[in-house]
């Protein structure tokens, strides 16, 4: 692993811009000191900014965070992967995440599976036996429930590259994907709705426990937190509004659970369904937010945010994208801090 025991990586994600503006963000990035550029699969490809990330930039590390492993095949992602290790010289990181089911089912016209955690698990044992086999010249031969891959001939073989051990981090919100991340993945992406509370209590022991299950250590999973942070008021409202809407999410309901608000959680979930985004934000109280969010002043970010995450975190972004030329010497100060 690239992270120090104690050492806690500073990134950045990449706003959702068209490709032609990613080599400018990518440049500036490894120039104001982010460890790694994440990327995400809302209004983009996620991959397609990471091969201008890799030409662009010499030590910052790349990663999706995440792309919709359901929406794919293995074969896709190991392929995709595999180019991207070797072109960016060893510094692409595989984020995956499974999504929600009306998505998976009426945005990419995907079936749903019946164990969400069983099928990521497939993906992410083919995915590394596509690797083992273009390595190492093993024969490929997966046969599970969802998939069975036994053909690799010489025509569609990627041959073997300087790089072959590629980090594949998951994300999640509820037990069973930690626990997985813990089993069989080098780290873990905790969803930007969370409290400090729901990883110390639910999500921390579940990587522990599914670490344990294979013999590995907590210290072998990287945990990639991304922090809603807020130092003005409009920054505390475009966060209200943010985890209103993840609170919404029936299969995000167990964070709401452990606080007591289920009855919020609810009444969230009622008025997405009809549509009433703008009444949802005035169910986040001050109470609540503070929980999900860390509302500080400028000058306490840095020091606040270390105190926060202190023992939890490995890998920290901000829920706030990096655009450069806007609070770039704010950036720097971050960067400069965790550095």
């Amino acid at each position: 692993m690239w992270l120090e025991k104690g050492f806690m990586k500073f990134d950045a994600a990449l706003p959702p811009v068209h490709l032609k503006d990613v080599p400018t963000i990518a440049k500036a990035a490894e120039e104001i000191g982010f460890d790694a550029l994440w990327t995400q699969e809302t209004q983009h490809d996620p991959f397609l900014p990471c091969t201008l990330i890799a030409e662009h930039t010499t030590h910052l590390h790349i990663g999706t965070a995440v792309a919709v492993s359901f929406a794919r095949s293995p074969a896709n992602l190991a392929y995709t992967a595999w180019d991207l290790a070797a072109q960016s010289n060893g510094r692409f990181i595989l984020g995956l995440g499974t999504q929600v089911k009306a998505h998976i089912e009426r945005r990419f016209g995907m079936p749903w599976p019946e164990s969400v955690t069983g099928k990521l698990r497939e993906q992410i044992q083919i995915t590394r036996a596509f690797w083992d086999c273009w390595q190492n010249g093993t024969k490929l031969n997966f046969r599970g429930e969802y998939y069975k891959i036994t053909l690799m001939s010489p025509f569609f073989h990627a041959g073997a590259i300087e790089h072959p051990n590629i980090p594949i981090y998951i994300a999640g919100v509820n037990k069973g994907l930690a626990k997985l991340a813990g089993e069989a993945c080098d780290g873990f992406h905790v969803h930007p709705f969370h409290s400090v509370q729901y990883l110390k209590e639910v999500l921390i022991p579940a990587i522990e426990e599914g670490a344990a299950k294979e013999r590995r250590q907590r210290e072998d999973i990287a945990v990639s937190v991304t922090a809603f942070v807020a130092t003005t008021p409009e920054e505390m409202n475009f966060a209200r509004a943010q985890i209103a809407f993840y609170a919404s999410t029936p299969s995000y309901r167990s964070v709401m659970n452990l606080h007591g608000w289920s009855d919020v959680a609810e009444k969230l979930s009622a008025h997405a369904a009809r549509g009433e985004w703008a009444e949802m934000p005035m169910l986040i109280p001050d109470e609540m937010l503070s929980e999900f969010c860390l509302v500080t002043d400028e000058d306490s970010l840095a020091g606040e945010l270390k105190k926060r995450y202190d023992g939890i975190a490995d890998r920290l972004a901000l829920y706030t994208s990096f655009v450069p030329g806007e609070r770039d010497e704010w950036w720097r100060g971050l960067t400069t801090v965790f550095s």
